[in-house]
């Protein structure tokens, strides 16, 4: 088990939890004062990808709903992205006429896209 600890690359893990952050629009230090820790530990976890503590991994995957089941299992075929469950999460808070638009939008996105192929 330590084995395949120290084979798992951190950095896109690490990346993923800068992404969800900064698109949440938090900053690393309002991260690191809530989670009470140092702006340069989350500013490692970002960039180096420093292994956190399981404690912390936990709190950062769950606080940004960042499924690791793609960095774990990079062969396994995925339910849904980060990515996806993150723009979920946002839709959820959108009302139904928001929803309305971004349905247009997208419909609109895969026409174009079909138009193209053709």
């Amino acid at each position: 088990m330590r084995e395949a600890m120290k084979k798992l690359d951190f950095k896109p893990i690490g990346q993923a939890v800068k992404t969800a952050r900064e698109g949440r629009g938090v900053t690393r230090e309002q991260l690191a004062e809530q989670m009470d820790l140092a702006a340069r530990y989350i500013m490692s976890i970002e960039n180096t990808g420093q292994r956190p503590s399981l404690q912390v991994f936990y709190e950062l995957v769950t606080m940004f709903d960042i499924s690791v089941d793609q960095y774990f299992f990079p062969d396994k075929p995925l339910e849904k992205t980060s990515r996806r469950k993150q723009l979920d999460s946002l839709l959820d808070k959108l009302g139904e006429n928001d929803l309305i638009i971004l349905e247009a939008t997208a419909r609109g996105i895969l026409q174009v896209k079909a138009a193209g192929e053709e």
